[in-house]
Order: C-alpha cells, then structure tokens, then sequence
C-alpha cells in the first residue's frame, strides 16, 4: 500500500523554445538575464522553476504542473514561477508529503549560470522549503540547443512523509 511508503521521487523534465519577443526577459531559477533573447510560454517560462514543479508534484503523486497551474488560466499569464513552485510546495506538504531535496540540471550554452549559481539556489531553495541544487550543463553547440534554440531543464525531488 503507498501509504505506508515513508519516501517517493518525482523526476522531470521541461523545455522551452526561445520567445521571437524582444522585451521578453530571460529567467532561470528565477533569476533574471537581461539583454539574453527570453523563452517562450504562458508564464515567466522558467524552465528551471517548473522542473522543479514538476518533480515535487511527480513525488508526492499530485499530477503535473500543467493540472495544477493550465496555460489556459488567463490568470497565471505571464506568472511568477517562483511563486509557483512556493504553492506547489505547500500542495505536497497538505497532501501529507514533505519535500526533501530537489535536483535540478539545466542545458544551454549561454548565458553562463555559475555567476548566478548561489541565487538560483536560494530562490529556488526558498520556494521549495527544502535544498535545491543546480547544475548547468552545455550542449557544446550540438543540435537546437546549441544553436540557442530552446533550454531545457530536467529535475530529480524526494518527499518523505
């Protein structure tokens, strides 16, 4: 019976193409990159926040983030996705789950993430109410990705009960 597993794992994956729009502001993890072409999407389109979404609500078996917050919704448009994975958080914890760590891994060439590593972290970590760790990884210019295309992110959660 699931109820009596103490410990789940969710894992993710999200993409996001480059948005044509020029006044559309990169954001990872929700750190913004000003002067990098943003991602297209309904929201903020930070892909880094919604695998993350994704994976806690993967964990503790509470669908996908497209259940819980539909790009139909013409109230989440253009949506803080911090803010997103702080009520994806609190949906784990009333269904009787905690999260323990997420995991997330993000692929694109530029901007460069190390600079903002530490923030990402933070922002991310305080959404979640639990450690979140970010790992950037290139493409080294292979396939869409490395012709700037799109980023995409995958994310690995534990809860526990």
């Amino acid at each position: 019976m699931t109820d009596d597993i103490p410990f789940r794992v969710g894992q993710s994956f999200d993409v996001h193409a480059r948005s044509d729009d020029p006044d559309r502001v990169l954001v990872l993890g929700g750190v913004s990159f000003p002067g990098e072409p943003g991602l297209a999407g309904h929201s903020d389109a930070d892909v880094v926040a919604h695998a993350c979404i994704d994976a806690l609500l993967g964990a503790a078996g509470l669908g996908d983030i497209g259940q819980m917050f539909p790009d139909t919704d013409p109230a989440l448009e253009g949506a803080d996705s911090i803010d997103l994975l702080r009520r994806a958080a609190l949906a784990v914890r009333d269904a009787g789950w905690r999260p323990g760590n997420i995991d997330c891994s993000v692929v694109l060439d530029r901007p460069k993430l190390v600079p903002v590593k530490a923030q990402m972290e933070k922002n991310l970590t305080e959404a979640a109410g639990a450690p979140v760790t970010v790992t950037g990884r290139r493409s080294e210019g292979v396939g869409a990705l490395g012709r700037g295309e799109g980023v995409v992110a995958w994310a690995v959660a534990l809860v526990a009960r």
